[in-house]
Parts: C-alpha cells; sequence; structure tokens
C-alpha cells in the first residue's frame, strides 16, 4: 500500500489552485466537473500520481466556507531552504504564519504557511543550515 492522495475541501477553487500552483509551485495534473454532484475535483503535486501523493482540492458548488473544526493538524512539505521558501511565498503573495525557525522541543528547522482557506501547511527545512541562518528569520513577513 501507499499514500495516494489527500483531500481538502475549498470555497473558491480558482483561488486554491492558483495559490498551490502559482505560490507553492505544484502542478495541476487533473481537473473535473461532476454536474450531477455539484462539485469539481481538482488534483495538484509536485509529480505525477503514478508515482507522487498529490493534494485533491475539492470544490462542492455553491459552499464558500468550511469550518475547519479542531481535528484537523497541517499538510507538510519538505524544502531545501526553508528561509528562501518563506521569503519567495510572501513575494507571490502567500502568508507565512510562522517564521523560520527551529521547532518547540527540537533543532528541526520548520515554519508554517496558511492557503486561502485557512489550513495550515508545515514546511520543514530538509537540508542543512548553517547556524547563520537563523538571522534570516526577520527578513520574512508574518502575518
Amino acid at each position: 500500500m501507499r499514500f495516494l492522495h489527500t483531500m481538502l475541501r475549498v470555497g473558491n477553487l480558482e483561488r486554491s489552485l492558483q495559490f498551490y500552483c502559482d505560490v507553492l509551485g505544484m502542478k495541476l495534473l487533473r481537473q473535473k466537473d461532476y454536474p450531477d454532484g455539484k462539485f469539481t475535483l481538482a488534483f495538484v503535486g509536485y509529480g505525477d500520481e503514478s508515482d507522487h501523493t498529490v493534494l485533491e482540492l475539492t470544490h462542492n458548488w455553491g459552499v464558500e466556507e468550511y469550518d475547519l473544526g479542531d481535528a484537523y493538524g497541517h499538510i507538510a512539505l519538505g524544502v531545501e531552504d526553508i528561509y528562501a521558501a518563506c521569503a519567495e511565498i510572501v513575494a507571490k503573495g502567500g502568508t507565512v504564519t510562522r517564521a523560520p525557525g527551529p521547532m518547540k522541543h527540537g533543532k528541526t528547522v520548520i515554519a508554517f504557511v496558511t492557503d486561502p482557506d485557512g489550513y495550515k501547511i508545515e514546511l520543514i527545512q530538509t537540508a542543512s543550515q548553517p547556524e547563520t541562518q537563523t538571522d534570516q528569520v526577520a527578513t520574512v513577513e508574518v502575518a
């Protein structure tokens, strides 16, 4: 077995596609309308579904907002340079809600961004960075 995809319900599909594709750099892999069910599915990701886990964005027609509740956590993405990634996200109009830095009670460098529907996305530094990189935290705007 392997993970195929994770699904998020979104209130505005075009706005969400702009965020995931233009801001986070994913590609729209496929999209299909289901008129009888009044919904659209769009699959985005960093590679082909045959060998990558992807994200399914579900837009139920006529629903513009969802209560995210308190059970949802976040999606995690690995990035080689978290400081550059956050700066690029901000430059493209995204919102960094937790600036890059070591996680509480650990050394892993993380940051959080929020998508247009309020879903949290954790960025995790995958490449080791020199200690001097922590000085860059101030260069990333946090909402």
